[in-house]
């Protein structure tokens, strides 16, 4: 039986009847596990019973918009904007809506292309695009994905006042109507994922990518990473004002993002003005998804919550990223990870040949790869702790990143046992994508 203490979105526990998510599968708590300790797990609100006739209705009444089918013109051209394989939105529930409206309003099939924002992501099989459309839609609609790299695809539209240049995909240039569709999530260095990201980096060339990544650095002299490219942060992030001055130079978008529980249920959707309807979603999730701590641990073990978070280790860094919040500065993470598809890239790895953040920082600004970046910070926060990392990574693969490998649960808890003690201040975040904690002072 559990005796809880709830106080806001925490919990102490006296047992261990939990189950964390890792890839496609659930692994109990070892009895070994630390008792008490506290879990950390947003209050999430109910799940939308009717999710499809919610959407109908928010299309109705976009936030600073006019509604859908009178944003539409009539036989006009339009793109749509989908997230890649790695995120959940819901696309296949939304689309089929979306379209049909399209539809209504005299756009025919053959004047709308869907394009998947993958930025420098690897592009998708048949199958992913399937599984991200919808099998019915995949055989009606065209489906691509973009290319960074290719500058037949680009068009060059100017240069934001950070130094971006702006080049973007020419099939948002060529429609009447971009759709930007998503999921608003944490995002570790651009404050929240969704909303502008699926115009920058999501169709922009390699170059603009690089750039607008780079804002994560502080210039030049002072160096190491800029304080507001954070978590959670949007005022004075120079990532995410960045991204939204992009798309100010496309004259007609419309806005449509999801916000899912860890279940991939809907719970909330934003329409309308990229940048207010963006911001209205943003506020929705940090006030339903933040967890409030009034002292950091010991020890933290958290699984990023299954597939597809933990499907490669660079998805996985985000929730790394998040809970290393919670940890005391040489405490233990004890990570949950798969990472079934390895790193997520194969020049990943190649980056951890440095021994200094100095070092390791200089060769990102000369050779800047978005994955360098993560690369990065996963550096900079394994100097700063101690991270066990339970995936199926091999053991040197692991320890090449300054991280320390374990098989088992119980494995972790040894490494961690002999490092914090048997008795260490324990939190225990089993969706560790879908929630921030936020370090308050008692």
């Amino acid at each position: 039986m559990n005796h809880q203490h709830t106080t806001s979105n925490t919990q102490t526990m006296y047992s261990t009847e939990l189950l964390l998510s890792y890839g496609t599968r659930l692994v109990p708590l070892p009895p070994r596990f630390p008792i008490p300790f506290t879990l950390l797990r947003p209050v999430f609100p109910t799940p939308l019973k009717k999710p499809k006739a919610y959407i109908e209705h928010l299309l109705d009444t976009p936030l600073k918009s006019k509604p859908f089918n009178d944003f539409i013109k009539k036989h006009s051209r339009v793109t749509i904007i989908i997230s890649d394989i790695t995120r959940s939105t819901l696309s296949e529930l939304y689309l089929p809506i979306i379209i049909n409206r399209l539809q209504q309003r005299g756009v025919d099939e053959t004047q709308i292309t869907i394009i998947s924002a993958l930025g420098i992501h690897r592009k998708h099989t048949v199958e992913e695009h399937k599984k991200l459309v919808g099998a019915e839609l995949y055989q009606r609609i065209r489906v691509i994905d973009h290319d960074a790299f290719s500058r037949e695809q680009m068009v060059h539209l100017g240069t934001t006042t950070r130094g971006t240049p702006l080049e973007l995909n020419r099939l948002l240039i060529e429609s009447d109507h971009v759709i930007l569709t998503g999921s608003i999530r944490f995002h570790y260095f651009a404050g929240y994922g969704g909303g502008r990201k699926s115009i920058l980096p999501g169709v922009s060339s390699f170059n603009a990518c690089v750039a607008n990544h780079l804002l994560v650095l502080n210039p030049h002299p002072q160096g190491g990473r800029h304080p507001l490219a954070h978590t959670g942060i949007l005022e004075g992030n120079p990532v995410h004002e960045d991204m939204a001055e992009a798309c100010n130079y496309l004259p007609s978008l419309f806005l449509f993002n999801t916000i899912l529980s860890p279940q991939r249920e809907l719970l909330k959707a934003v329409a309308g003005d990229v940048h207010d309807a963006f911001a209205e979603g943003c506020s929705f999730l940090k006030e339903h998804f933040c967890v409030p701590v009034t002292q950091k641990a010991d020890l933290v073990v958290v699984s990023c919550g299954g597939h597809p978070w933990d499907s490669n280790f660079i998805q996985a860094h985000k929730t790394m990223d998040m809970a290393a919040a919670t940890l005391k500065e040489g405490g233990v993470m004890i990570l949950l990870a798969e990472c079934a598809q390895g790193f997520g890239n194969p020049r990943f790895i190649g980056w951890f040949n440095h021994e200094s953040a100095y070092s390791f920082e200089r060769n990102l600004r000369l050779n800047y790869e978005i994955n360098g970046q993560t690369a990065y910070a996963t550096f900079l926060k394994a100097k700063r702790y101690q991270i066990v990392l339970l995936s199926s990574l091999t053991s040197e693969e692991v320890k090449r990143m300054s991280l320390i490998p374990a098989s088992t649960l119980d494995e972790a808890l040894d490494i961690a046992y002999s490092i914090v003690g048997t008795t260490p201040l324990t939190y225990l975040i089993p969706e560790g994508s879908s929630m921030l904690p936020s370090v308050n002072s008692p």
